[in-house]
């Protein structure tokens, strides 16, 4: 993963020397570290046997992985001609990977291009390195009712099967011609390339930054572009397992007959036009352009990508709760969203379910069931304790904002940006108008702690941190 990140320095060098711009010496110089540094933790490790990865050695992987791409990702950013403390390059990174989307730059406008590609490459890699550690880690770790991958793939033992692999790679290459269609029409509907390709890596990946301090409202003038980032947002925010079963069997209801993939299209329908009402109620815009700007602020704020069309908090008390909860919900399970996830939402309500009619019925045998697959009590028990880390997390993460000086709604909004990995929150600090630049330095380490933990289901970080864990 740290050669990866490596490799995909030298594309924004090669940008800033294209364009004259005296960083690329420092990516030149990040990609050669980071590769070296990658290449000799591979020579020091490599086996003939090849890697078998057990559970146990999942987590440590998995969350060693993610701190290792972010110190080494923050490499450009530090020494670049921007002087970011070494607090400010990692938090910017670590948004990045994780697509939530939060930033500290201001003045996006004038900054140099291979910065910018930097950002949208991160998302990018981000958004694809969740959905196969989705895939292959968290489904044998049985972390949050991620059993539902096994489910698909028919295979439930503690080792990466081919068949997780060839579905891994699937899904690679689904999301690599997507993300080519995204650009594509982007370009189309009337952005240069430039920006086409930086708001299709970060639309797909449910990232959400940005080339401009406007965010999306820099394209106001065309709502045909809003509508293909609803779309791409949209999908970023589906299972790219279904994408896979649709593609091998070429049936639609993949897609359709998708439990959670309903429940995501009927939460985004019904506040989509509880928006659109609001929005006809306090202004003067059309139908059209009314439902175009709630669908977007709304899909974008439930799929965790966090791009911004205006401030959406001068639509009143009523849409900023609205927003705020939307705010936990995220996309789909197998997804780039963070979030709940949907998956879970729907175990929640058929347990509901469950329990009230046992309420009426006590002798009733009920059987829950998702896509076919009945939701047995191990997945239950994860989804509960998923609730609950959910819970303690975000009451501890907002404390400790608040302990470093932060106000309230400050503190509570950016504890649940950054474990759902949405990007903007409340407020006029770290609301959809400002940035996270201000924010104390331990505040910002805070949300780069909180960032990780949402993006890896609390428990994969949170076990390493029992001391049974590390006893052979």
């Amino acid at each position: 993963m740290v050669i990866i990140i490596g490799v995909s320095m030298m594309i924004p060098a090669g940008v800033d020397l294209f364009y004259g711009n005296p960083d690329w010496k420092i990516f030149a110089q990040a990609s050669m570290t980071s590769i070296g540094l990658g290449g000799m933790a591979c020579l020091a490790c490599r086996s003939e046997i090849g890697p078998r990865v057990t559970a146990r050695q999942g987590y440590v992987l998995t969350v060693f992985s993610w701190i290792a791409i972010s110190l080494t990702g923050a490499l450009p950013l530090w020494f670049s001609s921007l002087e970011l403390s070494f607090c400010d390059a990692v938090f910017e990174t670590v948004s990045g990977l994780t697509t939530t989307g939060s930033t500290i730059l201001s003045g996006l406008d004038a900054l140099p291009p291979g910065l910018l590609l930097w950002r949208s490459i991160m998302q990018w890699l981000g958004g694809i390195g969740i959905i196969v550690t989705a895939l292959a880690l968290l489904p044998m770790m049985r972390v949050g009712g991620m059993q539902l991958f096994q489910m698909e793939s028919s295979d439930r033992s503690e080792k990466l099967s081919p068949r997780i692999r060839d579905m891994a790679l699937q899904i690679v290459v689904i999301y690599v011609l997507l993300s080519l269609v995204c650009m594509v029409l982007y370009r189309i509907f009337g952005m240069n390339w430039f920006d086409a390709i930086n708001y299709g890596m970060t639309t797909l990946s449910t990232g959400g930054y940005a080339t401009s301090d406007l965010s999306f409202a820099k394209f106001d003038s065309s709502l045909m572009l809003h509508w293909v980032a609803i779309l791409f947002m949209f999908a970023g925010g589906l299972p790219f397992t279904a994408y896979a079963v649709l593609a091998r069997k070429r049936d639609f209801r993949a897609i359709s007959g998708n439990q959670q993939i309903r429940l995501f299209c009927l939460i985004i329908a019904v506040l989509t036009g509880l928006l659109t009402v609001r929005l006809l109620h306090i202004s003067d815009d059309g139908f059209f352009r009314s439902l175009t700007m709630a669908a977007f602020n709304l899909v974008s704020v439930i799929t965790t990508t966090g791009y911004a069309s205006g401030d959406y908090l001068q639509w009143g008390p009523a849409a900023i709760m609205l927003f705020f909860f939307a705010t936990f919900i995220g996309g789909c399970s197998g997804s780039t969203s963070g979030g709940f996830k949907m998956f879970r939402l729907y175990v929640v309500f058929t347990g509901l379910r469950a329990h009230f009619t046992r309420l009426r019925s006590p002798s009733a045998v009920v059987v829950s069931r998702i896509d076919r697959h009945e939701i047995t009590s191990d997945i239950y028990n994860a989804v509960t304790v998923y609730v609950f880390l959910l819970t303690i997390s975000y009451i501890s993460v907002s404390v400790a904002l608040g302990l470093t000086g932060l106000d309230l709604v400050t503190s509570m909004s950016a504890a649940a940006t950054a474990l759902a990995n949405v990007g903007p929150g409340l407020g006029p600090i770290v609301g959809p108008a400002g940035t996270f630049q201000s924010l104390p330095d331990a505040a910002k380490w805070i949300l780069d702690v909180a960032m990780v933990l949402g993006r890896l289901e609390f428990e994969t970080l949170l076990v390493l941190f029992m001391p049974a864990f590390w006893r052979d």
